[in-house]
C-alpha cells in the first residue's frame, strides 16, 4: 500500500472558492539539513499561558514584539500564495486553506504541461493531504494517493519526497503502520533530511511506541529547531504526561510561528492542553484567538463548543459545534455534539448526529482510512459493544496505543467482561507499554470498571482522579461520576492508598 504527502515550503493566504484541488509549483525546496539548537524542555511546576496577541503583537519577556506577518511595509515582499503553501507543506507546517487552493491549482496546471515532473506530483499529493485534513474530507486523501503514486511511477528510485508524502497520508488516515513503512523507506534515502522525521514521530506515537517516537524526535531536533519542531515536541511530551513541558513548547512555537495559519494551529493545540487540565477560561482564550487569526481553524471552533458547554453557555456551544461540523465534518465533532444533545434530553437530535458519526467513518474507510478506533469507541457507548470489541481487538493487534487500550477496555466492560477489561484500563492509565497519558476520560473508564468488579476503594480513587484532572470532561460522564461518588460516600479509615489527582 502506498500512502502519504511530501514537503516543500511555508503557507499563508489568497482566496478562491469552495472546491480545493491539489497543486504544486516549483519542486519543493526542503533545504539542506540544518544543525540548530534543539528546543529545550522547560521545568515542570508552573502553568504556561498564552496572552491574546491582538493586532499582531505579542508580549514576550515583558517586551512588545511585532509578529512576523504584521511587519511594516519596509520589510521584504511577501511570497505569493502558492509559494507560501508549498513552503508550509514541505516543512510540515499548517497552511491556510486559500493558499492551499492556489498551490493545488498551480500544480495541476503545471502537470498538464509537464506530466513527468515527479516532484510536482509529490507536492500536489502533499497539498491534497493537508486539504483533506483541514476540510475533514477523506476524498482528498484518495486524490492525494493518486498523485503520490504517480510521482513514484514517474520516478521509482530516489523519490524520498513521494515516500514522505505517502507516510503523511497514512498518518492522516490513522494507518500508522503503513506510515512507519513509508517513513522508514524515506529515511533510508535521506537520513539527514529533517523533514523525514516528523511523519516517523507521528507514526511511532500512533503505534504506542513512545520510546521510538522520542528517539525520532531527538534526531529531528539535532537537525533543526523551528516552531514546527517545537509543536511536534509538545505532542510527544503531552503523550508522556509532561503537560507543562508541552505547554512551554507550544508557547515558543506560537510566538515564533511565521504565518497566521501556523500560529492559529499551535494556539488551538494550547487550547486543547488547557481543556485537558480543566482550565476553561484559558482554553477558551486560546480557541478564540486561534479562530480570530485563522477563521478556517475549525478545530478551535469545536474546542469553543466544548468549553462553552462546560461554562453552561449551551446555545453558544451548540452554535460553535454546528459551525465546526458544517465546514470540517469530522466524526468526533458529530459524536461530541450528539452527546451534548443527549445530556440536554434532546434524544432525537442526538440520534441524528450519532447516525452522522457512522456515515462519516464509513466514508473515511471508503477512502482508505482506518476507522476501527473511531467506530469502536462510538459503538461501545452508543451502539453495539460486542461489535466494538471485535473492531478494537483488531486495532490493538495492529496499533497498540494508549487510546486503543482505553477504548478496548471500555468496550469489554460495556459488553459484560469487566475482569478482562481491567488489564487494558490499567495500561491506559499507567506508565506501562502502550499507556501513560493522564486523561480524565481514561480515569473515569477505569473507575467504572473497578466499580463493576466491586473494587470500591480503587473505583472511588479513579473517579475522583477523573474529576480532578478535568471536572468538565464530558457532559454525559461527569454527572455519572459524581452520582457514583455520592453513592460510595467517604472511604472508611485505612481504605487503601491515598487518592491521587
Amino acid at each position: 500500500m502506498d500512502d502519504k504527502p511530501q514537503e516543500t515550503g511555508s503557507g499563508d493566504e489568497t482566496r478562491r472558492q469552495d472546491e480545493i484541488r491539489g497543486q504544486d509549483d516549483a519542486p519543493g525546496q526542503d533545504g539542506a539539513p540544518e544543525r540548530e539548537k534543539a528546543p529545550g524542555r522547560v521545568g515542570r511546576g508552573r502553568r504556561v499561558r498564552f496572552g491574546s496577541a491582538a493586532a499582531g503583537c505579542a508580549v514576550l519577556g515583558g517586551v512588545l514584539v511585532l509578529l512576523p506577518w504584521e511587519r511594516g511595509a519596509d520589510g521584504p515582499p511577501e511570497p505569493a500564495s502558492g509559494a507560501r503553501a508549498q513552503a508550509a507543506v514541505a516543512g510540515g507546517v499548517p497552511a491556510s486553506l486559500p493558499d492551499l487552493e492556489v498551490l493545488v491549482g498551480e500544480r495541476e496546471l503545471h502537470l498538464k504541461e509537464h506530466p513527468k515532473d515527479a516532484e510536482s506530483w509529490a507536492v500536489l499529493g502533499a497539498a491534497r493531504v493537508e486539504q483533506g485534513r483541514r476540510l475533514g474530507d477523506p476524498a482528498r486523501y484518495s486524490r492525494a494517493e493518486r498523485a503520490l503514486r504517480t510521482s513514484l511511477k514517474v520516478r521509482p528510485r530516489d523519490n524520498a519526497a513521494a515516500l514522505r508524502g505517502l507516510a503523511a497520508l497514512a498518518n492522516a488516515r490513522h494507518d500508522h503502520r503503513a506510515a512507519l513503512e513509508w517513513g522508514e523507506r524515506a529515511r533510508k534515502l535521506e537520513p539527514k533530511r529533517w523533514t523525514t522525521y516528523p511523519p516517523l514521530v507521528e507514526a511511532y506515537a500512533g503505534l504506542g511506541d513512545g520510546e521510538a517516537a522520542g528517539r525520532m524526535l531527538d534526531r529531528l531536533k539535532a537537525l533543526r529547531s523551528d516552531p514546527a519542531v517545537m509543536a511536534l515536541a509538545a505532542a510527544v511530551y503531552r503523550d508522556k504526561g509532561l503537560r507543562e513541558d508541552a505547554a512551554a513548547q507550544l508557547f515558543a512555537a506560537a510566538a515564533a510561528a511565521g504565518e497566521p495559519a501556523e500560529r492559529a494551529a499551535y494556539l488551538e493545540r494550547a487550547g486543547q492542553l488547557a481543556w485537558e487540565r480543566g482550565d476553561r477560561e484559558d482554553a477558551l482564550g486560546h480557541f478564540r484567538e486561534a479562530l480570530r487569526i485563522d477563521p478556517d481553524q475549525r478545530a478551535a471552533q469545536a474546542g469553543q463548543g466544548r468549553v462553552l458547554a462546560a461554562l453552561g453557555r449551551t446555545t453558544e456551544a451548540l452554535g460553535a459545534y454546528r459551525a465546526a461540523l458544517a465546514r470540517q465534518p469530522l466524526p468526533e465533532y458529530a459524536r461530541e455534539l450528539g452527546e451534548l444533545y443527549e445530556s440536554l434530553g434532546l434524544r432525537q437530535d442526538a440520534r441524528v448526529h450519532y447516525d452522522l458519526v457512522r456515515s462519516r467513518v464509513r466514508e473515511a474507510v471508503a477512502h482508505g482510512a482506518d476507522g476501527d478506533l473511531a467506530l469502536g469507541r462510538f459503538e461501545a457507548d452508543h451502539g453495539d459493544p460486542q461489535a466494538a470489541v471485535r473492531r478494537l481487538r483488531t486495532e490493538w493487534d495492529r496499533q497498540p496505543s494508549t487510546a486503543v487500550a482505553d477504548a478496548l477496555g471500555w468496550a469489554l466492560h460495556r459488553s459484560g467482561r469487566s475482569g478482562e477489561a481491567l488489564e487494558f484500563a490499567v495500561r491506559a492509565t499507567e506508565g506501562t507499554p502502550g499507556g501513560g497519558v493522564r486523561s480524565a476520560l481514561h480515569a473515569f473508564h477505569r473507575g467504572m470498571i473497578e466499580l463493576e468488579l466491586e473494587r470500591y476503594g480503587a473505583a472511588r480513587r479513579h473517579l475522583r482522579e477523573a474529576l480532578s484532572i478535568n471536572p468538565y470532561f464530558s457532559p454525559l460522564r461527569v454527572p455519572q461520576a459524581k452520582a457514583v461518588l455520592e453513592r460510595l460516600g467517604e472511604p472508611p479509615v485505612g481504605d487503601g492508598p491515598p487518592d491521587w489527582s
